[in-house]
């Protein structure tokens, strides 16, 4: 059974939204992790807490419209939808990155 996940079109990507998503330490490492990255598997976040707590921080992050999951086989494949947060919401996600980075 395929499932469909839904992701916000851009122009329904709210700022709101992203910043409530981003207001949790761990999906902020998240984003950062994806950020270096480009993309990564589901299960290489495992290290952030258990399957079912990783499961709603990463749903939390792609109906806020900051990630997109795509399906290939049997693993999800995350990857921060930077363009889209750019075109909404020019410097935004730059900025609360380079928060973290210097935070770090």
């Amino acid at each position: 059974m395929d499932k469909t996940l839904h992701h916000p079109d851009r122009d329904q990507i709210e700022l709101a939204a992203v910043l409530d998503a981003l207001s949790d330490p761990i999906r902020l490492q998240i984003v950062q992790r994806l950020a270096k990255a480009g993309e990564a598997s589901c299960s290489s976040f495992l290290d952030y807490g258990t399957k079912t707590n990783l499961t709603y921080h990463l749903k939390r992050l792609r109906e806020a419209g900051v990630t997109r999951a795509r399906a290939e086989g049997a693993f999800r494949y995350i990857s921060l939808r930077n363009e889209d947060l750019e075109a909404r919401f020019p410097g935004v996600l730059a900025a609360i990155l380079a928060n973290i980075q210097d935070a770090a």
